[in-house]
């Protein structure tokens, strides 16, 4: 199979980061370059899933609270409260 070349650009901070994560699963990059648009043609889209990570209102309502310090608990001084608490 002919072989062809694809240049990209990337920050590059993330570069390095990336390169450091293939090497710890014994990858290069152009190998997990090539997984990846295998998967991609293979499933005929993005192999995994991409979304803004939105938050429920109950999280968003979490959130408020803990903004406004209203409805907290704690501190606990031990485990053990904090699991009665929890359970209470």
């Amino acid at each position: 199979m002919a072989q062809t070349n694809v240049n990209i650009r990337m920050d590059e901070t993330l570069k390095k980061q990336f390169e450091h994560l293939c090497g710890e699963l014994g990858l290069n990059m152009t190998t997990a370059f090539n997984l990846f648009a295998k998967t991609m043609v293979r499933q005929q889209g993005i192999p995994f899933e991409i979304s803004l990570r939105t938050p429920n209102a109950e999280t968003l309502a979490a959130i408020d609270d803990v903004n406004q310090k209203r409805n907290l608990s704690g501190p606990f001084p031990s485990v053990e409260a904090l699991k009665e608490a929890l359970d209470a």
